[in-house]
């Protein structure tokens, strides 16, 4: 994949990292615009290439009472609207077939999320729309495995995709990130680590996701450290109250600093 296939992207020829952040949610418009103004703020200062990140819902919660969403087109329109207001590019993901060709005329990247990515049909209704895939790599899955999702969207004559690692279950409450599979999904696509969710605590018995965001530096760091192409994080200025994923989101005032921490990482990397 060239990110130059992504539309508003910007800072290409600073051979920096690339990065997905927003919050897990979107919970309103005037957050979405809150958080999408700090972050790109940040991301133009450190010339690092950016897509505004945000669900227009979620469809896998783990209780039935769980936030979902505020409506699906009112949230794709703050999505819109966010990438209007900041001529940024914007992600969602998205869960059924017919989400795909909704969602694709709102934002420019769609994500198959993790649970879902061996669903034939949903990827290939996202790789049909033209837009650019990025394929979550299911907590269940071998790095090796995700070739053959890739090759899902290859074979709809789609060239715009890329993986995401978001950690893999150790147990049943817990996580851990394999960074031997990063070189391994870069021999099929652009590779993203999901720095956040590979940091949860799932399956608790109150039905709620937990999480370890003291970790959040640690993991980022070391995707930096072996060479990966993108980060994925999300983000909230209130993550105690935040309606999605609360437990394991970065705080958004501590945004700017490890991305500079990152982004000094990535500068000695390239020399090498």
């Amino acid at each position: 994949m060239n990110l130059q296939d992504i539309p508003k992207i910007k800072h290409l020829d600073s051979n920096n990292f690339f990065l997905l952040a927003g919050p897990c949610a979107i919970e309103g418009e005037e957050m979405a615009l809150r958080i999408a103004e700090r972050l790109v703020e940040v991301t133009n200062k450190l010339e690092i290439p950016y897509v505004f990140k945000g669900s227009f819902k979620k469809a896998n919660r783990s209780r039935i009472d769980s936030f979902s969403g505020i409506g699906d087109e009112k949230a794709l329109k703050i999505l819109r609207k966010v990438s209007e207001t900041f001529d940024v590019p914007t992600v969602t993901d998205i869960h059924t077939n017919e989400d795909a060709a909704m969602a694709a005329e709102y934002v420019d990247v769609l994500q198959i999320p993790a649970f879902l990515v061996r669903q034939t049909d949903l990827v290939v209704a996202a790789a049909n729309t033209g837009k650019t895939v990025n394929l979550k790599k299911g907590q269940f899955m071998s790095p090796e495995s995700m070739k053959h999702a890739v090759q899902k969207v290859l074979d709809c004559n789609n060239q715009k995709v890329m993986v995401t690692d978001r950690g893999t279950m150790f147990g049943y409450q817990d996580m851990i990130v394999d960074y031997r599979g990063i070189p391994t999904m870069q021999q099929y696509a652009t590779t993203v680590l999901d720095v956040t969710h590979s940091l949860q605590q799932p399956n608790q018995s109150a039905g709620v996701t937990g999480g370890r965001p003291d970790m959040i530096e640690t993991v980022a760091k070391a995707g930096i450290a072996v060479g990966v192409d993108g980060i994925f994080i999300e983000t909230h200025f209130d993550p105690a109250n935040a309606k999605s994923d609360g437990a394991n989101m970065l705080d958004l005032k501590y945004f700017e600093g490890l991305m500079t921490k990152l982004v000094a990482i990535r500068k000695t990397v390239n020399n090498f």
